[in-house]
């Protein structure tokens, strides 16, 4: 599979506090990771920096050590985020401008017909398939809470003032439980990471209709009308195909 990707500061904020990273070729560890950080004039910046290339090392010094079954991967991608999350948490206790500072993080493994995700935060994986479109991970959010025990409606919770209230964060503590979850892939089906810069701004539907026009030029063209319409926070976004 090959990945695409687009980053952008959009038009409100003076820095960019996403970060991803992406295999350089089809032949590399089939790896997507994906970071919107938060905190500080540049505590945002540096926690997801560190949680993403934290990530990537323990992951790839790790996988050839272990059994290439289910079992064994999903602990592995556990470790990874566990260990970025103790990178970063010590990172924010070693100066007063980085204290406090947090990031989301999500990962794609690809491996043997099979998407293994680990998922902290409001940051987004989906999965378009010809039949249809599927949310891959749950927000780790205020809005998502009231939601779930039937306080408010999905439709209320996408203009909701509290949106952006995270109940879990990497960094911000010394332990965090990450979501770990397998998917199986099939031909033709798209994969798309995401920082909440893209869904903040643009309808899910609207969303989908540009990646399935073409999955390869989205995340430009996905950038531009997230910008167009405010762009109000750093917009990323990633297909995989």
């Amino acid at each position: 599979m090959r990945g695409f990707a687009k980053t952008d500061v959009g038009k409100a904020r003076e820095m960019n506090q996403d970060y991803y990273l992406i295999p350089e070729s089809e032949n590399d560890i089939q790896l997507y990771i994906l970071a919107d950080g938060m905190g500080g004039y540049n505590g945002g910046e540096v926690a997801s920096k560190l949680a993403v290339d934290s990530a990537k090392g323990y992951f790839e010094n790790h996988f050839s050590q272990i059994k290439h079954e289910k079992e064994a991967i999903i602990e592995l991608i556990k470790e990874c985020i566990e260990y970025a999350n103790k990178i970063v948490y010590e990172k924010s206790k070693t100066a007063e401008e980085l204290q406090g500072m947090g990031t989301t993080l999500d990962i794609c493994f690809i491996y043997n017909n099979k998407v293994y995700i680990g998922h902290v935060g409001d940051s987004r994986i989906y999965r378009l398939r010809e039949k249809g479109e599927r949310k891959l991970t749950k927000d780790h959010s205020y809005v998502q809470q009231l939601v779930e025990d039937g306080k408010i409606t999905r439709q209320e919770a996408n203009h909701h003032p509290k949106k952006n209230m995270l109940t879990k964060a990497l960094g911000c503590t010394s332990c965090v439980e990450p979501d770990v979850r397998i998917r199986n892939i099939e031909e033709n089906d798209i994969l798309v990471m995401c920082s909440d810069g893209l869904t903040n701004m643009l309808e899910e539907e609207d969303i989908y209709q540009i990646i399935r026009q073409n999955p390869k030029t989205a995340p430009e063209k996905l950038v531009q009308l997230a910008n167009e319409a405010g762009g109000y926070d750093n917009i990323t976004i990633i297909t995989i195909i």
